[in-house]
Parts: C-alpha cells; structure tokens; sequence
C-alpha cells in the first residue's frame, strides 16, 4: 500500500476518492497561511466551498465550509 501523504497529512488515495458534498468536484489541499491554523480543502467544482481540515481529519459539513467565490 502506498503512504504517500498531502501537505495536510491526508493520504493521497484520500484525496482520489473523496469530493465536495456540495456540487462533487474534485477538492484541492490549502495549507494555512498561518500558523497554528489548520489547512482546508477547497473544491475546485462550481461552489468553490472551503472544507476544514482539523487535527488531519477532513470536515466535510456543508455547514462547516466557508465561501471562497466573491472573495
């Protein structure tokens, strides 16, 4: 089995498999621009949501994405 991990500590087959609840698109790892601040995953389809990533587990609550479109 292959270990390769994202910047965010998520295994890369993860990131193959899982999508935006919202519209489905694939969904990009962000690191945090600041420290002590978790990274997200940020989808790359129409809704352009930000998705959490805390303590390395993936928060993929619509009610917990923040906006990224009209930034």
């Amino acid at each position: 089995m292959n270990g390769a991990t994202t910047p965010l500590g998520l295994s890369e087959k993860l990131l193959e498999i899982i999508v935006c609840p919202q519209c489905h698109g694939d969904l990009l790892p962000v690191e945090a621009t600041v420290p002590d601040q978790d990274g997200e995953l940020v989808c790359q389809g129409e809704c352009g949501l930000a998705y959490p990533v805390r303590d390395g587990i993936p928060v993929l609550l619509i009610d917990e994405a923040r906006p990224t479109k009209g930034e």
